[in-house]
């Protein structure tokens, strides 16, 4: 087997780690949600002259960072479970403060957070920021002075803030209730345009990636409640609500384009003309336009029987994850360990404010070392650049107290429109916003606080980067002969429906693909995070290639035999 993914220029790249990207396709929502859930606390406590409190209302108000992906039923709930695992975070980091002294102590309290947060985050796969918010506002409560009495009250203003959080994401429902399953759903048409027009070299990872989309389309349309309004009145007036073009849109509806979008998985490359047509219906949903669509064909009728195979399967995700031999518990222990190591060195280097060195640690730790020194990069090159800037804005911010939270807010701000364009990017706007963090509490000594921090990630990202070599994940291997038998018996099942007679319950076939698509995804996912590790014994490539190939095939002969006249018996 070709070994090349063990050479060091391949492992550990340079070339494309600082390339900016396209960037999120919701950024301006997620920054403004943020921004304003920050600002009401903020506003609230320069006029109180309490700025020093600023960092506990931050804690809950920077929950509204998470689950604009979400259809707003799931994200109220979302949100809620969001909320108080921050403010457990906060009341654990706390308490610990108002305990001890001990920075050994507080150093590891933090760091078992830490990995606490990136395994839950990593198992529910909450979405970005992950994990980096919560270690990030714990390992800042821990090293703050405290009293063991004013703990319930510094929480209580946590709670206030992640109060603001869920009204402001909660708000633009009240606007556009179908926004985030219409993005999804775009998203979905999208990735199956780009697979109609790939190049013969990039085939494969295109059938991967817009089978990818549509099963995360599908998820997030299996959790929108199947009445809403409108379509009582569209089938009064004797009409498919999904063949009426307007500015609403029916889960029915959106379920036909992500049939639609699947379908490229039967056609192929080649297709320009249909490409062409998906990417228009993918800007008109984005724009809050419905675009008109044909009747709901037998096929697409086929498709939505395998819904419920992903809300089952959701809500056992945890579960799974947290068992022995879980590929999110190696990387949790990678965490906790080079969380704490980096605290350590950096206390006893003689660093202030250890707690920087723990969240760097925190997050640098991706799925594997190649990801993980290509995070640690951008972490330290956006660092660097963040200090420049943060040295330069410094004296503005020193001249009123609104100026130091308008400029924490424009950071914030730029942070979100940056940080999914390049993480290095991001950073540059992250580093002077943490900095000023420290400000609220009172003025600081510039040289100090910009060297504290400047070690502290130099210190953080070289015990990350030790750490994935220490703590390596073994059963990774044994997992992919697991995942691999998992493709093989999904699409061994589908090929036996495929099989029958026409006359069989297109529900076991609809269920049967979307097991294999999750086992497709799965498998892709697993192979490229153990290519990436400096260990790696060699993959069976050949069988990996055989079964995602044969699973793909099956895949279209599914979504092919979906077309056949079984209406009726759907609807039934």
């Amino acid at each position: 087997m070709d070994r090349q993914g063990t050479d060091g220029r391949r492992l550990l790249p340079l070339r494309g780690v600082l390339r900016v990207g396209r960037g999120s396709d919701i950024w301006r929502k997620v920054a403004l949600s943020v921004v304003t859930a920050l600002a009401v606390p903020d506003f609230t406590l320069l006029a109180l002259g309490r700025l020093d409190l600023v960092l506990y209302t931050s804690g809950g108000a920077m929950c509204a960072l998470y689950a604009h992906g979400r259809p707003y039923a799931a994200r109220a709930r979302t949100l809620l479970w969001v909320v108080l695992g921050m403010l457990g975070s906060m009341a654990v980091a706390l308490l610990t403060s108002a305990s001890t002294e001990s920075v050994v102590i507080r150093v590891a309290v933090a760091a078992l957070l830490a990995a606490a947060h990136k395994v839950v985050c990593d198992a529910v796969r909450i979405g970005p920021p992950g994990n980096l918010i919560f270690t990030f506002i714990a390992a800042s409560c821990a090293f703050v002075p405290q009293r063991l009495g004013d703990v319930p009250a510094h929480v209580g203003l946590g709670l206030l803030g992640g109060c603001v959080a869920w009204l402001v994401c909660m708000a633009p429902a009240l606007v556009r209730r179908d926004g985030p399953e219409r993005v999804a759903v775009a998203r979905a048409l999208d990735t199956a345009a780009r697979l109609l027009r790939a190049a013969p070299g990039q085939t494969a990872r295109a059938r991967h990636d817009a089978a990818a989309a549509a099963n995360a389309a599908w998820h997030t349309l299996a959790l929108v409640p199947a009445r809403q309004p409108g379509r009582g009145a569209a089938r009064k007036l004797g009409r498919s609500p999904a063949r009426t073009p307007g500015r609403g849109a029916t889960r029915a509806t959106l379920e036909r384009f992500v049939a639609r979008a699947e379908s490229a998985l039967a056609a192929g490359p080649g297709h320009a003309e249909e490409a062409d047509r998906l990417a228009r219906w993918a800007r008109d949903l984005r724009r809050g336009r419905t675009p008109m669509t044909p009747a709901p064909s037998p096929a697409e009728a086929g498709e939505l029987v395998g819904l419920a195979v992903e809300r089952a399967r959701g809500s056992r995700r945890l579960l799974r994850a947290l068992r022995p031999g879980s590929p999110v518990i190696p990387i949790g222990a990678r965490v906790a360990v080079g969380a704490a190591l980096a605290g350590w060195c950096s206390a006893a280097l003689g660093v202030g404010r250890p707690y920087w060195a723990v969240v760097t640690a925190a997050a640098v730790f991706q799925a594997n070392l190649s990801l993980t020194w290509q995070r640690a990069v951008q972490r330290v090159l956006g660092n660097l650049v963040g200090l420049l800037v943060f040295t330069a804005v410094l004296p503005l911010t020193r001249t009123a107290q609104v100026a130091l939270v308008l400029t924490a807010l424009a950071f914030q701000f730029g942070a979100e429109a940056l940080i999914g364009r390049n993480y290095w990017l991001g950073t540059v706007c992250v580093t002077p916003m943490a900095l000023l963090v420290v400000e609220f509490a009172g003025a600081q000594p510039a040289g100090r606080l910009i060297a504290d921090r400047w070690l502290d990630t130099c210190v953080g990202a070289v015990v990350g980067l030790l750490g994935c070599f220490l703590i390596a994940d073994r059963r990774a291997g044994h997992r992919i002969d697991e995942l691999l038998d998992r493709v093989v018996l999904a699409d061994a099942t589908a090929r036996a429906l495929l099989g029958t007679a026409w006359g069989m319950d297109p529900r076991d076939l609809a269920t049967a693909r979307d097991r294999l698509v999750a086992s497709l995804v799965e498998l892709r996912e697993a192979v490229d995070a153990v290519n990436g590790e400096w260990w790696r014994h060699p993959l069976p490539e050949e069988r990996i290639a055989s079964a995602e190939r044969e699973g793909h095939r099956t895949l279209a002969r599914t979504a092919l035999r979906l077309s056949t006249p079984v209406a009726t018996a759907l609807a039934s």
